[in-house]
């Protein structure tokens, strides 16, 4: 096996991108990648699209083919195949380029990953995002995406002692760091306070506590690492790559304040890439929701299990902080087009670790992790990455 190296990255602003297409979302992501790493279009090898939803969003399926054509791929004859795993869609989009490099089937690749969300009603993208969770078990009995993570929340409350103000730092902190990223789609700060007293979603999730509705792109050019600074003086190299599957419902789960798919998934990326959670400088993990910011860093070793809200409380997830999580804002501030939301994490791993973060920069970071989820954890893939081989 071959190793690999992020070479190009490139990514959408993220929001209600009303003027803009599915079709030209992902290709400006596209083209954005291709010319950071200052190649050809001839040059790529295949592409991989990261989609969870598009027949329900904007009534296209056929997803690869469609990107291949309109970004102007089609006349090279190269593969292009859509890749979907709910929300970890673009996490998974990644891997099988990382994969296909790695083997040596391939050796220039894009991994992006795009989602136009807004186009439909909110109950159209609601019943849509349902469809990630457990349709028969959990769906039609009235479980939405914020129910099932409030059942998440109200257990971890009940067994750690976790708070709705520990819960709404996160959306604080988030916020903050989204605010510094010109991609992001909420540049603002936010309070405890305004979190708090926000409208219920489902108890004790407010709606400042849950992702929103987003469009936007994103896409990465993989290459293998020996070739790699052929291209760029800043290649970031793939030191791992993990992916787990767990229950698809919540009701069949040991715990469900621990998604085990991550746990697993983390100790073979670990393993893969010989560290261990201390050597991690900052990740971008999977905050659909805040209760789920929390249990990530638990479930990733960050923390001990149910310290997670009193940590994020107490600023050690900040930047600055001990492991900073989600420098982008993550999905509560940068968004979560869902199709596009793992690779975006690598986008800005990449740009952390290349020092081209700017008012977020984590200083002296070296290596850097993602997380990245699908549905309530029924998937979960992990990446690390480090400036060096």
């Amino acid at each position: 096996m071959r190793d690999v190296a992020i070479i190009g990255v490139g990514c959408t602003e993220f929001g209600e991108l009303w003027d803009k297409s599915f079709r030209e979302l992902f290709v400006e992501a596209g083209i954005s990648a291709i010319e950071d790493a200052g190649i050809q279009g001839g040059k790529i090898d295949a592409l991989y699209v990261g989609n969870m939803s598009g027949g329900r969003f904007i009534e296209q399926e056929h997803i690869g083919s469609l990107i291949a054509d309109y970004a102007g791929l089609a006349s090279f004859n190269i593969p292009s195949t859509r890749v979907e795993a709910a929300c970890a869609s673009g996490g998974l989009a990644l891997r099988q380029g990382i994969i296909a490099v790695a083997s040596g089937y391939h050796d220039i690749v894009i991994a992006g990953g795009a989602e136009k969300m807004t186009d439909v009603d909110v109950e159209t993208t609601t019943d849509a995002l349902a469809a990630a969770a457990d349709r028969e078990w959990e769906g039609v009995m009235g479980a939405t995406f914020p129910g099932l993570y409030a059942m998440i929340a109200r257990l971890h409350m009940h067994r750690y002692g976790t708070t709705s103000e520990q819960l709404a730092s996160v959306a604080v902190k988030n916020h903050h760091n989204g605010m510094m990223n010109p991609k992001a789609q909420f540049q603002h700060e936010i309070s405890i306070d305004s979190v708090l007293n926000s409208v219920m979603i489902a108890d004790p999730l407010h709606v400042f506590d849950c992702s929103p509705i987003s469009d936007g792109a994103s896409a990465v050019v993989l290459a293998p690492a020996e070739v790699a600074r052929k291209y760029t003086d800043t290649p970031v190299y793939v030191k791992a790559s993990a992916q787990a599957s767990g229950t698809l419902s919540l009701h069949d789960r040991r715990d469900i304040t621990t998604l085990d798919a991550t746990v697993v998934a983390a100790k073979k990326a670990y393993d893969m890439a010989k560290v261990t959670p201390r050597d991690i400088d900052f990740a971008e993990v999977h905050d659909c929701f805040t209760i789920a910011e929390i249990c990530a860093i638990e479930d990733l070793g960050f923390v001990k299990k149910g310290e997670g809200g009193k940590v994020s409380q107490e600023g050690m997830t900040a930047i600055g902080g001990k492991i900073p999580i989600n420098t982008s804002g993550g999905l509560k501030a940068c968004g979560h087009p869902v199709g596009a939301t793992g690779v975006k994490q690598a986008v800005e791993i990449t740009m952390q670790l290349r020092g081209e973060a700017g008012k977020r920069q984590v200083d002296g970071a070296e290596i850097g992790l993602t997380h990245n989820v699908g549905g309530s954890g029924g998937t979960a893939v992990i990446h690390i990455f480090g400036r060096e081989r």
